[in-house]
């Protein structure tokens, strides 16, 4: 099993003017392929920063993020956007459908972009796979919270990502909705393989996990390890 994931001595600053403000400090970790980890820690302790990072949305201050042994820190935002469609999926809690895009339209996209052809069966058989296969030509406004959020899971494996990052997939769902997207989410993880990377408030959905990372204040101050089935960190309960 290979590495997918590196981050080494991750920093990331920001700056106005004179003043500065370090959001993470000096980050450490890897992930193998197929791994499953959670990142969590208060509000504002960088986790959504780190996931971005990790994921080539955003450029490092310092330290070095290698995703599937592409270093990323010098490359072009292109490039950068080249490596994403190549190997990522994302999931967001503000579901990031293009509104003028029916369903269908949304779950073929990734697949478009690299420039495969006959995307059309490919992207209905994930929508049937999510239980959305009658809501093809629906927009996302005429669609529920839930239904929206089964569609990004759809668009989130149509191009077979290599690793999945997910920043709090349930977070904007009810309890009921939230444990079938839950569901969904590590089924379809199983059975693509798929390394999972996820960034949530959900104590019960981070236990799921194999691995979790504690942030506070921009620096790691727990990690259960990779070689954990099960959370091993004490207070779990205080993690929030």
């Amino acid at each position: 099993m290979s590495t997918i994931l590196e981050v080494r001595d991750l920093t990331k600053t920001y700056h106005s003017g004179d003043r500065h403000l370090t959001v993470l400090h000096d980050v450490n970790f890897a992930l193998q392929e197929g791994d499953t980890c959670s990142i969590v820690g208060p509000s504002g302790s960088g986790k959504t920063t780190l996931l971005g990072l990790c994921a080539g949305l955003d450029r490092s201050s310092a330290g070095s993020v290698i995703l599937n042994g592409v270093t990323l820190d010098n490359l072009s935002e292109d490039q950068r956007a080249q490596v994403r469609n190549q190997y990522v999926g994302f999931i967001f809690q503000n579901f990031q459908l293009i509104p003028t895009l029916t369903a269908l339209e949304n779950v073929m996209v990734p697949l478009e972009l690299r420039g495969e052809r006959n995307v059309k069966p490919i992207a209905k058989e994930l929508l049937e796979r999510v239980g959305l296969d009658q809501r093809h030509d629906h927009y996302p406004t005429q669609l529920s919270g839930g239904e929206q959020q089964r569609i990004s899971l759809a668009r989130a494996f149509s191009n077979r990502p290599r690793i999945l990052f997910a920043d709090e997939p349930t977070g904007n769902l009810d309890e009921e909705t939230g444990e079938r997207v839950e569901k969904l989410l590590f089924d379809l993880n199983k059975e693509a393989g798929t390394t999972l990377v996820l960034v949530t408030h959900d104590l019960e959905l981070a236990q799921r996990t194999q691995r979790i990372i504690r942030i506070k204040g921009g620096t790691v101050i727990a990690d259960s390890g990779p070689a954990s089935s099960k959370s091993t960190l004490k207070g779990l309960d205080n993690l929030f």
